[in-house]
Parts: C-alpha cells; sequence; structure tokens
C-alpha cells in the first residue's frame, strides 16, 4: 500500500494497518536471522544455559539454608558440595554470557553488512523519479544511521527478549512448584507492569518517530549548505543559516532528551516496584516462618526471584526504546527495500548485440515529471545515423527532458522513443546506457586518482585507450603536468581543479568508452573559448559518422550542427541548419542567435 493511499484511511483503519505493518516489519527482521543458521543457534544454547544457571542459583541455596544450614541437620561436606554447585552455576552464567554476546555481536554485524549491501545495491537501482522525491541527506540517513539502530536490535534485544521471555516462564514454574499461594500472590503486579509498559510504549513511539523524521531533515540541510558553502558565504547568509540550523537543532535537543527521559524512566520504575514487592512479600508472610509453615529458604528463592523476574522486565521494558526506534529505522529502510515503482531493470529487454547505428525518432511524445505538468508536448523530430543535431531554446523548454529520454531515465506518458527503428523498451537498459555517453554541465568526480575518474573502473578500457581520450578531450597536458599525472588522487567533488578541468575530465570519460552516441548537455559552458574551439576540432574528428546530440546556450557552438531543433515551452517550433534558420527574418532561432553573439561581446 502506497503512501497515497494510507493517507486516505480513516483513524481506526490506519491504526490497523500501521500495527500490520509493525508485525510484518518485525516479522521480516527476524527472516534475517536465517542469514546465519549457526550462529543463531548457539546464541540461543547459550541463552538457555544463562537461564538455567539463573534459576538454579536461587534454588541451591533455599537447599542450602532449609535442609543443611539448620543447627539439628549441619552437615559441612553437604554445604561445601552446594557451595561448589553454586560456583559452578555462577561461573556458567558468566561463560554462556560471554560467548551469547560476542556470538551475537558477530551476527549482528554479519546481518547488518548484508541490509546495508542490500540497500545500496537496491538505491543503484532505482530510477530518477526517485531521486527527484528524495533530497540527498532523507537516503543518506536510511543507509547510515538507520541501520546503525538495528545493531543493537540484532546483537542484543531479539535474543534478550527471547532468553528473557524463557527466563520469565522457568521462574514462574518454579515459584508455583516451590509455593502456589506466594507465587500467586507475586503475580498480582504484573497488570501494574503491564499498563505501565503500555503507556509508556505509546509515548515512546511518537517521540521517536519525530526524532527520526528531525534527523533525516537535519542530515539534508547539513549535506545541502556544506556543497553549497560557497554561495552561503558569497551572499553573506551564513548568520541566516545557522539560525534556520539553530531552530532544527534545539528541537532535536529537546526531543532527545524527552528520549533519554523515557529511557531512563522504565528501569527505576520497575525497580522501585520490584523492591516493594519484596518488602511487602516480607511483611506479608514473614511471620509464617516464624509460625513454621513456611521454610525461610523458600522465602528467601521467592526474594530472589521476584528480583530476577523484573530484572528482565526492567530491562526488556528499558530496551523498548531501542526497540521502537530499531523498528521505525526498519520501516524506512524496509520502504526504499520495497520500492519498485521506481525501479530500473537494468536486464529488462531483449535487443542488445552489435553497436548502434544511431537513428533517433521521436514520435508524438508527451511527458511530465508531475501528473498534468507537461513538459514536453507531442514532440517529433528524426535524427539520422552520424548527423549532428542540436537542441537550442529558453530555460525550461525542455531540452534536458529530451536527453533524459534517450537515456531512458524516464519513459514518456504518451507518444514513442525510437532508437535505429526499434522502440526504446525493447532494448536491454544496460547495453542502452553502455552504447550512450552524455557529458552533463554539473560535473562529479569520484574519491580516486584521476584515471579511475575517466574510466571508472572499467577492466575493458586499456590505459593507452584511457589516455587517448584525454588527449581528444584536451585534458592530457594539465593531467600530465601533475606531480602524480593520472595517479593524482582528486579531492572531494573535484574541488582541487577549476570548473573547465572537471568538465574536459567529464568529456574524457565519455569519449573512453567509446559510445555510439554522445550527447553534450551545455558540456562547454565552463571551458575557455580558446579550449572550446580545440575541443570542438578534436569532437569533430572523434564523432565522424556518429550521432551528436548538443544542448547549448552558447549559440556559437551548434552553427555546424546537421539539424537545429528549436524549443520552447515543451514543443519544437522551428527546425533547419543553421544557414536556413537565419534565413528566416523574423525566426525564433535568428533572436536567440543575435541574443547569444551580443552577449559573448
Amino acid at each position: 500500500m502506497s503512501e497515497k493511499q494510507t493517507e486516505k484511511l480513516p483513524d481506526g483503519r490506519m491504526s490497523e494497518y500501521v500495527e500490520k505493518k509493525r508485525r510484518r516489519t518485525l516479522l521480516r527482521l527476524l527472516k534475517y536471522f536465517g542469514f546465519s543458521k549457526g550462529k543463531t543457534a548457539l546464541a540461543l544454547l547459550f541463552a538457555m544455559l544463562v537461564n538455567i544457571s539463573q534459576i538454579a542459583q536461587p534454588l541451591v541455596v533455599r537447599l542450602l539454608i532449609d535442609d543443611y544450614l539448620a543447627p539439628a541437620n549441619f552437615d559441612f561436606a553437604a554445604i561445601s558440595v552446594l557451595a561448589a554447585a553454586y560456583i559452578a552455576v555462577t561461573l556458567l552464567s558468566g561463560v554462556s554470557g560471554y560467548v551469547q554476546q560476542v556470538t551475537l555481536t558477530s551476527l549482528g554485524q554479519h546481518i547488518l553488512h548484508k541490509l546495508r549491501t542490500d540497500l545500496f545495491s537496491h538505491i543503484q537501482h532505482l530510477g530518477m523519479r526517485f531521486f527527484d522525491k528524495n533530497a540527498s541527506g532523507r537516503i543518506l540517513t536510511r543507509v547510515t544511521s538507520d541501520i546503525d539502530e538495528l545493531q543493537e536490535l540484532y546483537a542484543n534485544i531479539f535474543i534478550m527478549a527471547i532468553r528473557e521471555g524463557i527466563l520469565i516462564i522457568g521462574m514462574l514454574i518454579t515459584m508455583f512448584a516451590l509455593d502456589a499461594g506466594l507465587a500467586l500472590w507475586c503475580m498480582a503486579s504484573v497488570p501494574v507492569i503491564a499498563a505501565i509498559t503500555v503507556l509508556y510504549r505509546t509515548i515512546a513511539r511518537r517521540t521517536f518517530i519525530r526524532v527520526k523524521t528531525l534527523l533525516s531533515r537535519i542530515n539534508g540541510f547539513l549535506a545541502e549548505h556544506v556543497t553549497g558553502m560557497r554561495v552561503v558565504q558569497i551572499f553573506n547568509r551564513e548568520r541566516k543559516k545557522l539560525d534556520v540550523y539553530t531552530e532544527m537543532n534545539d528541537e532535536y535537543y529537546r526531543l532527545g532528551l524527552m528520549q533519554v527521559i523515557l529511557n531512563s524512566l522504565s528501569n527505576p520504575l520497575i525497580t522501585m516496584i520490584s523492591n516493594l514487592m519484596i518488602a511487602l512479600l516480607i511483611g506479608a508472610f514473614g511471620k509464617r516462618v516464624g509460625l513454621g509453615t513456611l521454610n525461610i529458604g523458600i522465602l528467601y528463592a521467592f526474594t530472589a526471584y521476584i528480583r530476577q523476574l523484573f530484572e528482565p522486565i526492567a530491562q526488556l521494558s528499558e530496551q523498548l526504546t531501542t526497540a521502537q526506534s530499531a523498528l521505525i529505522s526498519a520501516d524506512r529502510v524496509f520502504d526504499i527495500l520495497d520500492n519498485t515503482e521506481d525501479e530500473e531493470d537494468l536486464e529488462s529487454g531483449e535487443i542488445r548485440a552489435g553497436s548502434l547505428l544511431g537513428r533517433i525518432e521521436f514520435r508524438n511524445v508527451w511527458f511530465a515529471y508531475n501528473d498534468g505538468e507537461w513538459v514536453l508536448r507531442d514532440v517529433s523530430f528524426v535524427i539520422e545515423p552520424g548527423e549532428h543535431a542540436a537542441f537550442v531554446g529558453a530555460t525550461g523548454s525542455g531540452k534536458t527532458t529530451v536527453m533524459s529520454l534517450i537515456s531512458r531515465y524516464y519513459i514518456p506518458q504518451k507518444g514513442e522513443i525510437l532508437i535505429d527503428g526499434i522502440d526504446i523498451s525493447r532494448y536491454n537498459l544496460k547495453y542502452l546506457r553502455k552504447e550512450l555517453s552524455i557529458v552533463m554541465q554539473s560535473v562529479f568526480l569520484f574519491s580516486g586518482d584521476i584515471a579511475y575518474n575517466i574510466t571508472l573502473g572499467r577492466e575493458d578500457i586499456s590505459r593507452e585507450e584511457m589516455i587517448a581520450a584525454a588527449k581528444a578531450a584536451n585534458c592530457d597536458a594539465f593531467i600530465q603536468a601533475l606531480h602524480d599525472g593520472y595517479e593524482h588522487q582528486v579531492a572531494e567533488r573535484g574541488s582541487d581543479f577549476s570548473l573547465g578541468q572537471r568538465q574536459l575530465i567529464s568529456f574524457a570519460r565519455a569519449l573512453a568508452s567509446k559510445p555510439s552516441l554522445l550527447a553534450l548537455d551545455e558540456a562547454t559552458a565552463s571551458i575557455d573559448t580558446e579550449t572550446e574551439r580545440t575541443l570542438q576540432s578534436r569532437l569533430e574528428d572523434y564523432a565522424r559518422g556518429k550521432t551528436l546530440v548538443i544542448i547549448a546556450h552558447r549559440l556559437s557552438t551548434v552553427v555546424d550542427s546537421d539539424v537545429i531543433f528549436v524549443m520552447n515551452h515543451g514543443q519544437i517550433i522551428e527546425r533547419g541548419d543553421h544557414a536556413s534558420l537565419m534565413a528566416q527574418k523574423d525566426s525564433a532561432y535568428r533572436k536567440l542567435y543575435t541574443l547569444s553573439i551580443r552577449g559573448s561581446d
């Protein structure tokens, strides 16, 4: 069920839906234990040994008090055996607890490793619509902090809940076996504990949801403003941005403090109730010891069991904070893993053999990023194999959208897109992307050396081919001038290079993949005129016989194109070569070209 559908549910059905979703999330988390059955079984085995030793300790002391410490029955040999038994069960408890914790930690790390890998792999296969709708900070929170929240869940809470649940059942059975009346009296506190737990759970969950939502906003704000710090500083907006961040941070502090208070309250409260129960037990049944109707060892055992009974309840209540938070994090992780609507199937499409000829055709294409807000309206055109085609027009006219549709980042709502006369949906997506390279205005360089940023780790690109691509892109000279050459380590986002140098590296990246189709999206906007002319000359040699698609505002770069498409408000209003379009006195292209030439003077 989608988020839009859940918004329409009435309150009663909404709560029912949320509860069902929570149960499904819990079951999915439990299934991950199946990825390491051996470690899970080992953890449960040692959890049972811890339980047995904890139940046995009060029984050993009861036997010692009632049977062998009385003056009439004093037996030093038996006392020594019981003392050794007590030491043995204590050691068993300690060793079993240690082995269990190490096993659980290892198991938890194994499961989180798989979750992180699955999540990142799935994110890489999501289409551009997903990234349009989700800020980078929100996605980052899912992969990092939300996954980390599950660490305690797998390393402690799940097995602890099973262990403590079995321990409580075992102690109750033992208590009823010792004295049913005392056991029933002790059970009177259960409704009180249950009521406190339910109230606590309701309040805590609301707080955790708000904390998670706010954390995503803070991460998104930080990611955005660290990246855009130049803009913040040049416009002197540091104070304003700090005020916005401080407001969010103050709210996060307040909610975090409330979370700490809730987390710290449950354990002392339940401990206080357990101590009160012990005092009431001694007050109510102590006189029976004096009357000889109740053995003092049994009374001691019950005081120990009450403390042991309330201790796991207190721990479970305390861990409920973490469990609530982890379940919310798990929901957010699974929301992405379950997103198939935006998922790209790289293996879809049966056509993948041979190089593309490069014929591109749009037939009555309509496209909108948001329903009803058409970006392209009934667009039709043909680019023949080997032609150099350019799209020009005002900002927002739909030029870049044409490029995105050719790359199959999006699917048009109406119309057809054909490459070499075949519907684009029939091409294997991985093959199609391999045959198409795009040089974008906004260049992204990854951590690593320059060689990696040109080849992106592709083993089918030799070093000779990489250097040839760099020479064709006119960046070999400045790369060779660096101390480490192609092994120069790139700073974050390529900040140690100028915009123009980054642009040239992106050209080399595109050319190194030897595409059948090459697209340039404002690719020379950051390059000086002289370098641009040199690059254009080399591109003409490289792209001879190949289809080249250019998007440009600087119209001097498209005058040699075979065909120019002029776009306005999502439609092609003119088409032709430079000479024919300039020959039309009132053509939109002529006006754009005149303005472009004046702007470059």
